[in-house]
């Protein structure tokens, strides 16, 4: 290989370390994101949901930096086979990162509206759903970093944990209302709060299906794990109560 190619193969690969990098970088930040508006849930704490709000414009950035390298890098590079995969899936990955960002910033903002309301018991419920996605999210960005597929492929089985966590709040949400008109407004707030937490434990599944497509060049034909039934939940009450 002549010196000029070698320049050219060696400026790619640092291009593409790159964009992994700013993927892992983005991941890190979006981790951050969530368990600072988990404890500002927790905790009360306006602060450090004001905290989380503002983080979500790094996300952004860094989402738009990893579009502009991935432009740069198919027009430069015209990347075939397993590093096109890599370099669009990139996109991907980016895309529900920031999707996460906005779920974790809207559970900072209801926190905030929270703080003002009387707390409700189910809070720890919606804590315990959190903690399992977060531990979820960081063995997944570990998996993307290391090139590990069966790590991934771990995770990606373990959503339907977080949706029946989600199917019990929904359902012990729905009764705290219909008992207590008064806890409504509260009560309204949390569903969307779970509702965000159940979201980011999509997101990472999707992120488990790209990741999946980069390192085989296949798509995924399992049906992924579903374990949400809340769009079926019907709650009666005892008559005589």
């Amino acid at each position: 290989m002549s010196q000029t190619n070698e320049h050219i193969v060696k400026s790619f690969d640092e291009e593409l370390n790159t964009l992994k990098t700013t993927i892992s970088l983005m991941g890190g930040l979006v981790e951050s994101q969530l368990t600072d508006a988990m404890d500002a849930f927790r905790r009360r704490d306006a602060a450090l949901a004001e905290r989380c709000q503002q983080t979500d414009l790094e996300t952004d950035q860094l989402e738009t930096r990893i579009s502009q390298l991935v432009i740069r890098l198919l027009a430069l590079r015209q990347p075939m086979a397993g590093d096109l995969r890599t370099i669009l899936v990139s996109l991907k990955i980016a895309s529900d990162l920031e999707r996460m960002g906005d779920n974790a910033k809207s559970i900072a903002k209801r926190a905030v509206t929270l703080n003002q309301l009387p707390e409700v018991s189910i809070v720890n419920g919606i804590t315990r759903m959190a903690v399992l996605t977060q531990q979820l999210l960081a063995q997944m960005l570990d998996a993307y970093a290391s090139a590990d597929l069966e790590r991934a492929m771990t995770v990606w089985g373990r959503d339907e944990e977080i949706d029946s966590m989600y199917t019990s709040i929904f359902r012990e949400l729905l009764t705290y209302m219909m008992e207590d008109p008064r806890t409504i407004t509260s009560c309204t707030h949390l569903l969307f709060i779970a509702k965000n937490v159940e979201r980011f434990g999509d997101h990472i599944t999707n992120i488990a299906e790209s990741f999946y497509f980069q390192e085989t060049g296949e798509h995924m034909i399992d049906d992924r794990p579903k374990g949400d039934a809340s769009s079926t939940q019907i709650v009666h009450l005892d008559p005589e109560d």
